[in-house]
């Protein structure tokens, strides 16, 4: 048994389901080299595998909720492991309102690392203007924002960001840079991805997110469903090459969207599950996004010492 702790990177893709192959699923058609080399085809319901270090599983995102899923009471439910949706009495759409607010600060992913003494963080850059609007009211938080904030961790900025200890949200920095005073330098969606596992490889939990995907299943910010996806498999690969062997990868999603091209809203598919490394086999029984978070944590408490 090696020595290394085990660690955790959860990659949250936001609208991206797991549906059959078709002519109205984007996802069959795609190029994505990396997710077919690992798969054996493209990411759909066909690909669903168990082994031991390599697990593709669709979870259920609905709820037991009618209605489309949405991403607050989805969002929440995955990083808090509550039916955010069923306390709702919906799905809620858009950025968590007071309620769904004080459930996220009331456990949620970063909150429960702390309390166990699991050093955790959040991947993602915010810019410093952002970050203002956030403290005076004009912008209200998403619900990992609001996770991260009512943990006490630091946020990283544009600085980190510069340094590659961070990751924009549209991975390879030319969207996010609009926002600032200056252009950042990009990098490839690989390079992203090497970032991100180097970050990893230095907590025992790690979070990032990117909305690409479901800006391009909504038709928004002129994002096409083969350029978000070929961000995402590209900084998949680079997480992937770069990881450290103790390294378990998690890429699951909030609600589907862009797996369906017929229509611009969200779908009731099942969205994926899919684990790459040690501890993936661990996550193979999974039914629900809400089940994500806690599963986490039971991987962690089962095995805190090293790989097996």
């Amino acid at each position: 048994m090696a020595s290394a702790y085990h660690r955790l990177l959860l990659v949250f893709v936001d609208g991206i389901g797991l549906a059959p192959a078709s002519v109205h699923n984007p996802l069959s058609e795609l190029p994505t080299p990396g997710l077919r080399r690992l798969l054996g085809g493209p990411l759909t319901l066909e690909q669903r595998q168990i082994g031991d270090e390599l697990v593709l599983t669709g979870i259920d995102a609905t709820l037991g909720i009618e209605g489309l899923p949405q991403s607050a009471t989805g969002q929440t439910a995955l990083f808090t492991g509550v039916n955010a949706a069923e306390r709702m009495g919906r799905h809620v759409t858009g950025l968590p309102g007071p309620r769904l607010r004080a459930v996220v600060e009331s456990g949620n992913l970063f909150q429960r690392a702390g309390e166990k003494g699991l050093e955790s963080t959040f991947a993602n850059a915010y810019s410093t203007a952002y970050m203002e609007a956030l403290e005076k009211g004009k912008r209200r938080p998403s619900v990992t924002t609001c996770a991260v904030q009512s943990a006490g961790l630091s946020i990283r900025l544009v600085a980190e960001l510069e340094q590659n200890d961070a990751v924009s949200w549209d991975i390879i920095r030319d969207r996010f840079s609009e926002h600032l005073e200056r252009p950042l330098p990009q990098v490839t969606a690989f390079e992203a991805g090497e970032h991100l596992a180097a970050i990893s490889g230095r907590h025992r939990i790690t979070a990032y997110e990117t909305f690409l995907t479901d800006m391009a299943g909504h038709g928004r910010l002129g994002f096409t469903p083969a350029e978000a996806m070929g961000r995402v498999d590209d900084l998949l690969s680079g997480v992937l090459s770069a990881r450290s062997p103790e390294t378990t990868v998690l890429l699951t999603s909030d609600h589907g969207n862009v797996e369906e091209s017929r229509d611009r809203r969200h779908t009731r598919n099942p969205v994926p599950l899919l684990a790459v490394g040690p501890l993936a086999s661990r996550f193979a029984s999974l039914n629900s996004i809400m089940e994500v978070t806690p599963r986490l944590f039971e991987c962690l408490e089962r095995s805190p010492h090293g790989i097996h």
